[in-house]
């Protein structure tokens, strides 16, 4: 599945959409990729001449792979979510330019009002990132 097919599982867009391919997806894990190439438009300096993908966008596009699968299993409505609490965050690495990244969900908990998820993002075969987290389905107007 390529990101116009993620376009419709999602809502963010380009170019805060951080998720490329999903690989699986069943009710106990998901798979992912995201390629960050050259024309990635967020890169940081690291250490002078290493350009780096910022921790907060890795952490983002393992969430956005987590909600992909969910929308593509079914599992959950299309209801808007909001990421509520991170826990457990290690930051093992780093994602440098035309690097990419491979992400692992694991489905912990889903219902109709929450997700709980973990995972862990892994760059060259090495694990970068590993995190939990909980989602909460938004109110829509008028409800």
């Amino acid at each position: 599945m390529r990101s116009h097919e993620i376009e419709l599982l999602l809502p963010q867009r380009d170019p805060f959409l951080f998720v490329d391919e999903l690989m699986t997806a069943s009710t106990s894990e998901i798979t992912g990729t995201m390629t960050y190439d050259q024309n990635f438009p967020f890169y940081q300096e690291h250490r002078p001449k290493q350009m780096i993908v910022p921790v907060v966008l890795l952490i983002e596009s393992l969430v956005q792979c987590g909600g992909a699968g969910v929308n593509k299993l079914g599992i959950t409505d299309r209801a808007l979510w909001a990421l509520a609490s991170l826990e457990k965050v290690r930051i093992l690495g780093v994602v440098e330019p035309d690097s990419t990244v491979t992400m692992v969900v694991q489905n912990e908990k889903l219902s109709g009002r929450m997700i709980k998820q973990s995972g862990e993002s892994f760059c060259n075969g090495r694990s970068i990132l590993k995190a939990t987290w909980f989602c909460l389905r938004l109110k829509s107007r008028g409800r």
